[in-house]
C-alpha cells in the first residue's frame, strides 16, 4: 500500500514554515545558454540557498513540524548522507536547537565533515556500503531516541523541496517547462506535484546521468528498477537509486527522464561557470546538460520558456582543479 501522498496544501504549509528561514532563490537567465537551447532558460539557483543547496528546504520544514508537534523538548535527528542532506539537516537543527546526529561514510568528502560539525552535527563515520550507512544509522536512532529524516523519502521533505515549484510559478508565470535532476528523487516529487496541481499545461522532466539512469528505466518500463552496482558518474549526489516513496510520483506526473552523458555533464559545467559566474557542482547540472541535449530538443519541440533547477553548488574546492581540467575549455 502507497503512503498518503504529499499535496500541494502540505507544500504550501511547507512554505509557511520557511518563511524568514529558507532563502527564495533568485531566478537567472543567459543569452549564451539560450542560443545553445534554442529557447529561454530559466535558472534557479538553489546553489545559493543556505547550506549550499536546496536540501535545506526539505531539511527545515520537516524538523520545524517536528519542534512544533511537541510541548517538550523535541528528540533528536538522524540520517545518513555522504553529502548535502548532512549539511542540510545539520543546519536546520541548529537553527532549531535540535541534536542532530549524521552518519557519514569514512570516503565522503572531509569539508562536508567538517561543514556538518561546524553547524553543530555530530558525526559517525562507516565503511562506505549502504549496509554499514543503514545499519550505523538504526543503532544511532535506538541509543539516542531519535526520528530519522531520509534524504528524500521522507514526506515533509518532499514537501519541502516541492516549494521550489512555488517559487518558480511566481517567479515565471509563462513557464513550459522544468526539468530537475534526480537522485533518490524528493526533488523531483515534490516540484512535480506543484506543477501538476496548480498548473498542469506545464510539463515536468526530471534529468540523471546515463550512469545513473535507474529513473528513466523505470519511467520507460513502469517499475521501480533500482541498480544493482553503484554507478561511476561525475555528479556524486546523484550516485543513488530513486526511491519507493518517491517512485508514485515520478511514475504519474513527470513526462520524461532526459538521461545525459559524463560529457554532457561536464560541458555544462563549464558554461555555468564561464557564462554565469556561478559555482554549481556536478550534480546540480545535471538538468542543464539535458536542456542542451538533442534528445531534449527533440522530445521538447514546443517550450519556449524551460526552468532549470541548478540543485546546489558544495564543491570541495581541493579537487576544482581536476574538475576544471575534466571539462572541455568552451
Amino acid at each position: 500500500m502507497e503512503a498518503r501522498r504529499v499535496t500541494v496544501q502540505d507544500v504550501e504549509t511547507a512554505a509557511g514554515r520557511l518563511q524568514g528561514h529558507a532563502r527564495e532563490t533568485p531566478v537567472l537567465t543567459c543569452g549564451t545558454l539560450d542560443e545553445l537551447a534554442g529557447r529561454r532558460l530559466y535558472f534557479k539557483c538553489e546553489n545559493l540557498q543556505k547550506s549550499g543547496s536546496f536540501k535545506f528546504r526539505g531539511a527545515y520544514n520537516a524538523i520545524s513540524k517536528l519542534v512544533s508537534s511537541t510541548n517538550q523538548k523535541p528528540p533528536p535527528v538522524v540520517t545518513h548522507s555522504s553529502g548535502n542532506h548532512a549539511c542540510a539537516l545539520a543546519l536546520a537543527a541548529h537553527q532549531l536547537d535540535v541534536t542532530a546526529h549524521v552518519v557519514m561514510p569514512r570516503n565522503a568528502p572531509q569539508c562536508k565533515k567538517e561543514t556538518v560539525r561546524g553547524y553543530g552535527g555530530k558525526v559517525y563515520e562507516c565503511t562506505p556500503t549502504e549496509q554499514a550507512r543503514v545499519e550505523t544509522m538504526e543503532r544511532i536512532a535506538a541509543e539516542e531516541g531519535a526520528v530519522y529524516l531520509s534524504s528524500s523519502q521522507h514526506p515533509d521533505i518532499i514537501a519541502g523541496q516541492g516549494t521550489m515549484g512555488l517559487e518558480l510559478l511566481r517567479q515565471v508565470p509563462d513557464l513550459d517547462a522544468v526539468i530537475t535532476c534526480v537522485g533518490g528523487g524528493g526533488m523531483l516529487a515534490g516540484v512535480s506535484t506543484v506543477m501538476k496541481s496548480l498548473n498542469p499545461h506545464v510539463r515536468v522532466y526530471g534529468a540523471e546521468p546515463e550512469l545513473a539512469n535507474d529513473a528513466a528505466t523505470s519511467l520507460a518500463k513502469g517499475e521501480r528498477c533500482p541498480l544493482s552496482y553503484y554507478p561511476d558518474t561525475i555528479a556524486d549526489g546523484l550516485r543513488i537509486n530513486m526511491g519507493p516513496v518517491a517512485w508514485p510520483y515520478i511514475r504519474d506526473n513527470v513526462d520524461d527522464i532526459i538521461t545525459v552523458t559524463e560529457e554532457e555533464i561536464k560541458n555544462a559545467m563549464t558554461l555555468i561557470w564561464q557564462r554565469m559566474k556561478l559555482v554549481v557542482e556536478p550534480s546540480g547540472v545535471v538538468g542543464v546538460a539535458a536542456a542542451l541535449s538533442d534528445s531534449f530538443k527533440a522530445r521538447e519541440e514546443t517550450a519556449k520558456h524551460v526552468a532549470v533547477i541548478l540543485s546546489g553548488g558544495n564543491l570541495d574546492l581541493l579537487k576544482l582543479p581536476d574538475l576544471l581540467s575534466m571539462s572541455e575549455h568552451v
